[in-house]
């Protein structure tokens, strides 16, 4: 069975768990690094926002900054994401990995079976939607707040009908890189205050609706699941998803350091992050 490498960080800062995606893409696109599964968390709790949003006509910078959680512009696309009480996952892959389809959709299907095998590890009744048809869409998305899990992907991942996981991809040197969010608890008022509205009733119709169409494991686990049960779910999720086998490793000493330069070239900066 082909072999790709697994690695848990610790806690990071914003700009430096950005970076070390980026880091570990760029490394496997040069041939130094294997395939790799990562989980991480965030120091202190941040939101970040997709490569695409309006940083400052969509986020309310001041309450980011209020209630002390960092904040940081991906280089994924999607929505705002407040990574919190949840894990992260990555995964880097060649394009041309036998296991990966050339169609983004086909390739976040694929990817998505390791967080479908994780949520039944957990032993949550998780299914795979396609959001083919319009009916799906309509079922899945809400009228468009800033926020993921507001937004639909392709293939949604669902339990008791509700959106349990938020991912998003890019394709940079001939290298995928799909990231995102496995919520374990969440809490909706605080990622609602840190974005802007036209009024207070739109505020709450989007709250609402958003209760509505994403969960929580722990609002859906009949007992209570710790950080640590669902790496170890998610991990063994991945192994059977992608059919490989994942070797615990570490960050190389030139991951690390591409990582810090990139955190401080790139990710930390206000030119990066407030760029559009």
């Amino acid at each position: 069975m082909e072999q790709w490498r697994y690695i848990v960080t610790e806690a990071m800062s914003p700009a430096m768990n950005m970076a070390v995606d980026e880091a570990i893409l760029q490394l496997h696109s040069e041939g130094k690094v294997p395939p790799t599964v990562r989980f991480y968390t965030w120091d202190p709790a941040t939101l970040s926002i997709g490569y695409f949003q309006k940083a400052i006509r969509e986020i309310n910078l001041e309450e980011v900054q209020k209630r002390g959680l960092g904040f940081v512009r991906r280089a994924t696309g999607g929505r705002a994401v407040l990574h919190d009480q949840e894990l992260t996952y990555s995964v880097i892959v060649s394009e041309e990995h036998p296991r990966m389809p050339s169609g983004v959709t086909e390739a976040y299907k694929i990817i998505s079976l390791g967080l479908l095998h994780g949520f039944q590890n957990l032993g949550l009744a998780a299914e795979m939607v396609s959001l083919a048809s319009e009916e799906e869409k309509e079922k899945y998305t809400s009228p468009g707040s800033s926020a993921c899990f507001d937004s639909p992907s392709w293939y949604e991942l669902v339990v008791e009908g509700k959106k349990v996981a938020g991912s998003a991809q890019t394709r940079q040197k001939g290298v995928i890189l799909q990231h995102g969010s496995i919520l374990l608890d969440m809490d909706v008022e605080l990622l609602f205050s840190l974005l802007h509205f036209p009024s207070d009733r739109v505020k709450q119709r989007m709250m609402d609706s958003f209760r509505q169409k994403a969960v929580t494991i722990n609002e859906v686990s009949p007992r209570p699941v710790s950080l640590q049960e669902a790496i170890e779910a998610f991990s063994k999720g991945f192994a059977t998803g992608l059919e490989v086998e994942l070797v615990p490793s570490a960050l190389t000493d030139e991951e690390l350091a591409l990582a810090e330069e990139l955190a401080r070239t790139r990710y930390a900066t206000d030119e990066w992050n407030l760029r559009r």
